[in-house]
């Protein structure tokens, strides 16, 4: 079996869950054809994500001036077809997110998408999130291309679900793919209940290499180690905000935040007027091996967030046997669990953080050993990958 892969960019420092996923959906005998609009000229630093650049097509490598000819070719072999699918286009430009002309682009690369698939032979193309790349594969479809499916991680998609079109790309494709079952009961209140089965729960997973780290003492070292773009959704700024209520507790503490983004000048405005420049410092955009690196040197990961679907790196750090604190936010508590394998608080909740890390840092090592090792189990029960790749290709073959 061959199918598609349509990705907006690919390879991603903090998408290589997709790339873990591909490549255990390969070593299940699928051929997978990467195709993505974006990445072509990324710096990447994990040579897994180099190898799988060298193995990617690009929609926008030739800026929309290379989009013209493909349009061209589609419109001219089936000129019915692509005007009912331009039609759509301008529906789904309809109180959109984005304006109609953003649809007009979409259905270009949805061309130059469908020609590819043409010349490989790809029987099913499969996207991750339901954003602009959930609907570019529907309009592949809608051009005469391969049935079509796609992912839905969250939080953007609940955000603004109507915005997005959801319950429209949910009732064209072959079936949808919810990361929890939070993320399922959230679909379920934008599509038809006749499309209820169509969703389904695919957990992200890590490779078992990942779960067969040897196991690493937890350090004496008071580290918490929080993981993550510097974003608002992350909830950074809370976290320095309970960081200096430690501080002023004069609990001993290290915080790294390891990650880049948007907000990182705010970040570093509220470390300097906190007076938190010894305590906690920003690593900047790092490999996956420095992640894990942080992570086995940290007593354990913090991820205060607003808004989430179910975040791979609460699974990396438990799969370190590394306990998690984080919030009671859309997937987290199906996989946290409260006095077990860590700490869980409401989001918003300064005061209540603030009491988990300086609970986390006064436990002694032995409770941590224990707690990563409750943890280690879980993620290894849940989330393995090539569990969930046979899962997903089972799905894939039922629409061939």
């Amino acid at each position: 079996m061959r199918i598609a892969y349509f990705v907006n960019q690919y390879p991603k420092v903090s998408h290589s869950f997709i790339r873990r996923e591909i490549l255990a959906i390969e070593r299940l005998g699928i051929t997978v054809q990467r195709i993505a609009l974006r990445g072509w000229d990324a710096q990447l630093q994990d040579p897994e994500d180099v190898c799988e650049k060298a193995k990617t097509v690009y929609v926008l490598q030739h800026g929309l001036a290379g989009l013209l000819k493909p349009l061209w070719r589609v419109l001219r072999a089936q000129p019915r077809r692509f005007c009912q699918t331009l039609s759509l286009a301008l529906r789904m430009g309809y109180r959109a997110d984005r304006a109609w002309p953003y649809h007009l682009v979409y259905l270009a690369e949805a061309c130059q998408v469908l020609l590819w698939l043409q010349q490989s032979g790809a029987s099913h193309v499969h996207a991750h999130f339901g954003t602009n790349s959930a609907e570019v594969v529907m309009l592949v479809h809608a051009l005469g291309g391969p049935p079509f499916s796609f992912t839905v991680h969250g939080p953007e998609e609940f955000d603004k679900p109507q915005f997005l079109h959801l319950g429209d790309k949910v009732d064209r494709a072959a079936f949808v793919a919810a990361v929890s079952a939070y993320g399922r009961s959230q679909l379920y209140r934008w599509v038809a209940h006749a499309n209820w089965p169509k969703v389904k729960v695919v957990h992200c997973g890590l490779e078992r290499a990942f779960h067969e780290v040897p196991s690493v003492a937890i350090p004496q070292a008071p580290r918490l180690v929080c993981v993550g773009r510097l974003c608002e959704q992350k909830g950074q700024l809370l976290l320095l905000e309970a960081a200096s209520r430690l501080a002023a507790r004069s609990i001993a503490f290290e915080l790294v935040l390891a990650g880049d983004g948007e907000m990182r000048g705010e970040i570093e405005r509220l470390i300097a007027h906190h007076g938190l420049q010894q305590q906690v410092c920003i690593t900047g955009w790092i490999g996956s091996e420095q992640v894990r690196e942080h992570m086995l040197a940290a007593r354990a990961l913090v991820l205060p967030s607003f808004a989430e679907g179910l975040p791979v790196v609460l699974m990396e750090a438990m799969a370190l046997r590394r306990p998690v604190l984080s919030t009671y936010v859309a997937g987290i508590p199906e996989l946290v669990r409260p006095g077990e394998n860590g700490w869980l608080v409401p989001a918003g909740d300064v005061e209540q953080l603030t009491e988990a890390m300086a609970d986390c840092l006064r436990q002694p090592v032995e409770a941590l050993q224990r707690m990563g090792a409750a943890g280690h189990a879980r993620v290894l029960e849940r989330h393995d990958v090539d569990t969930e790749a046979a899962r997903l290709a089972e799905y894939f073959k039922a629409t061939a």
